[in-house]
């Protein structure tokens, strides 16, 4: 398909039909502040801070919903468009804490990058709204309503990529918060914990209960099934303490369920984790070296025939550890009894 060619702040760029103009100016590294916007989310136009300026259109359209149109002249940071945005972004931040240097979300924070931008250093709006409540009931994560800019990524998601709708907006003006049906718990509802909606929050409304800032990240595939998906494992001082899913993995764009995310590193690092094969000695399971042990299978094995014995494969194998599976079963012990367990 033949690109469409767009000027914005003086650069004449290229952009893909279809492509809204926000689109279009991040793929060229211009900044235009969001907070509702998300690569794999449906245009939603909530949080109005991504208005931008266009020859020929009317008032200021949002970045975000206006597709790019061949020889379109756009304008992201006017003195109209920004006297807007300090406006709109005034009346975020007057109900929203100013604990930024001890917030999770520090210098991680779409917020924290807004305001800076557009050069706020200090909340001049007295708040509208009262303390709100925290969900702590998940034993992932945590909603905190008092951080919540009500951008509705999160709603969105559960939505339109798990497809769960388990959290919605409730009530109306300085009352709007995010809640499950009922207003109940978020461990009473239908949510899954698939932790998509932390991922995508812009601010620290919700945050994973365990987390720590990784060193570096090491790009590898979830072990948990046979799925595959990309993750990145973020690691400090020897130990795994973060997971995030990998957009670029074919085999899950991106996202994850609730053992992928959370269980990663408390599964690794647990104290119960056998790190050795056990033989039971004397009625107890001991530990012993993998030769022993082995070795000790091909004896026990020895005295049965093929039909007699049995192979169960794990899910947290690979596909090539599955084939050499099912071939040992079948070529050296004869037997066609094997199946696999993907239910963990």
């Amino acid at each position: 398909m033949e690109e469409v060619k767009l000027n914005i702040d003086g650069r004449e760029i290229k952009a893909r039909p279809g492509d809204t103009v926000l689109e279009a100016a991040l793929a060229n590294d211009i900044y235009i502040p969001s907070l509702c916007y998300y690569p794999d989310l449906e245009p939603y136009g909530g949080c109005r801070l991504c208005i931008v300026q266009i020859e020929g259109v009317r008032g200021m359209p949002t970045a975000c919903t206006t597709p790019v149109a061949e020889g379109m002249v756009v304008r992201t940071s006017t003195p109209e468009v920004n006297q807007v945005r300090l406006n709109t972004l005034e009346l975020i931040l007057a109900d929203h804490p100013t604990d930024c240097l001890t917030c999770a979300k520090n210098q991680q924070c779409e917020l924290q990058k807004a305001a800076a931008y557009l050069g706020i250093k200090e909340r001049r709006l007295p708040p509208t709204a009262t303390e709100r409540s925290i969900d702590d009931s998940n034993p992932f994560f945590t909603i905190d309503r008092n951080y919540c800019i009500l951008c509705q990524r999160c709603t969105r998601t559960c939505d339109e990529i798990a497809g769960i709708n388990a959290i919605e907006v409730i009530n109306r003006g300085s009352d709007s918060r995010i809640a499950t049906f009922g207003d109940k718990p978020l461990m009473e509802s239908i949510c899954q914990s698939c932790g998509e909606c932390v991922a995508r929050c812009p601010v620290g409304a919700l945050l994973p209960k365990k987390y720590e800032v990784p060193v570096q990240e090491v790009l590898t595939t979830c072990p948990y099934c046979g799925v595959g998906c990309g993750i990145y494992l973020g690691t400090r001082d020897g130990r795994i303490v973060s997971v995030r899913g990998n957009s670029e993995s074919p085999a899950s764009n991106g996202r994850l369920c609730v053992k992928g995310r959370f269980s990663i590193p408390d599964f690794v690092h647990s104290p119960r984790r056998l790190t050795k094969p056990l033989i039971k000695k004397k009625g107890k399971f001991v530990e012993a070296e993998w030769d022993e042990a082995l070795d000790l299978v091909a004896e026990k094995l020895s005295a049965y025939s093929g039909e007699q014995t049995a192979v169960m494969a794990s899910a947290r194998t690979t596909n090539e550890e599955i084939y050499l599976t099912q071939k040992f079963a079948r070529a050296v012990l004869g037997t066609n009894n094997i199946d696999h367990c993907a239910r963990i």
